[in-house]
């Protein structure tokens, strides 16, 4: 890594943090801290965490615990933390990151887009990069440097149209994956070893949907799958449907934010097929979390999301590689 610009990502970095919490002062968020060993890391299948003794893992999102503390009467919080997952390295990727989440009681997941928006907006001020960022060849999709405008309103997708749109396939939600094979086959996706309805669709996702997002302006995808719900509510209005939003730009996946479940009975039976999922597929079986299913009857309409820290400074400073933006990656340390 040169020097010279490991140096200017450190001092951007702090740029941005002290922009961003700045932000989240002025817009009346509480700033708060949470365990970041904890018993429960979560069920989310496609995520290993890193034991950290005394039957307690490093946290992967500070998720549960911020709920809590939004059921225990604080509506508008913020944490800027560092998160834990074990087997994540690469260009985007390290082990040890830092997160940015925040909740708003009584909002839209619209409203958590135009924080999305403002921060991005705030990030690329604070390093004199507005409103057009630079996108390295790395990250660029025919691999020569772009350009990305990142002033608000940013483009925003349903899965189903970005399917429709990128791959050629039409989703219901309720498909068997045998017909969501077949969907793939007939648009020329390659599924290699994807078998279970949430790796063919991630497959197909990966292969032909998300190198087209977020290309010339920020997109938001939201309206995800009800197999893919994870911790978001289902939409009233649509039963195979989650409130759920992911935000693409430059080639990074940036955000990931969720009208929140806030029924503990639907939250624990999701637990416990994702617990059953874990087992199957040969990974680490998490205990479910008895304080947040109490806390969530507690909790109120309430809408949240998790930000990459780390990516947001690559977006703004036009960094190819996450390790251009922290001052020691996990195998200097």
């Amino acid at each position: 890594m040169n020097p010279a610009s490991r140096k200017a990502g450190i001092e951007a970095r702090a740029e941005v943090r002290r922009a961003v919490r700045s932000w989240f002062e002025g817009q009346g968020f509480l700033e708060v801290e949470t365990p970041a060993r904890v018993p429960s890391p979560g069920q989310e299948v496609h995520l290993e965490a890193i034991p950290a003794g005394g039957e307690r893992y490093l946290i992967t999102s500070p998720e549960y615990h911020m709920k809590r503390l939004v059921a225990a009467g604080l509506p508008r919080i913020v944490q800027i933390c560092r998160c834990w997952r074990a087997g994540e390295r690469g260009s985007h990727h390290e082990p040890e990151f830092t997160m940015i989440e925040w909740y708003r009681a009584g909002a839209g997941l619209d409203e958590i887009a135009c924080d999305c928006e403002a921060l991005i907006e705030v990030a690329a001020r604070a390093v004199g990069h507005w409103p057009v960022v630079d996108v390295p060849a790395g990250r660029a999709r025919e691999g020569k440097p772009e350009k990305l405008a990142v002033e608000a309103p940013f483009e925003r997708l349903t899965v189903r149209e970005a399917l429709s749109r990128f791959a050629g396939i039409g989703l219901r939600g309720d498909e068997s994956v045998d017909e969501l094979c077949g969907s793939a086959a007939r648009a020329g996706c390659k599924l290699g070893t994807a078998v279970t309805w949430d790796d063919v669709f991630f497959q197909i996702f990966l292969d032909r949907v998300e190198p087209c997002l977020g290309r010339g302006r920020p997109t938001f995808v939201f309206d995800w799958p009800l197999p893919l719900a994870a911790l978001a509510r289902r939409k009233p209005d649509d039963p195979l449907t989650v409130e759920r939003f992911e935000l693409y730009a430059g080639g990074l996946e940036l955000a990931n934010a969720f009208g929140e479940l806030c029924d503990p009975d639907e939250q624990r039976a999701r637990f416990v097929v994702e617990a059953e999922l874990r087992r199957q597929r040969g990974r680490a079986v998490y205990p479910i979390d008895e304080k947040l299913l109490a806390a969530l009857a507690d909790m109120p309409p309430t809408c949240g999301v998790a930000m990459g820290f780390d990516r947001l400074v690559m977006l703004v400073t036009g960094a190819e590689s996450i390790r251009e933006v922290m001052a020691f990656a996990d195998d200097e340390a």
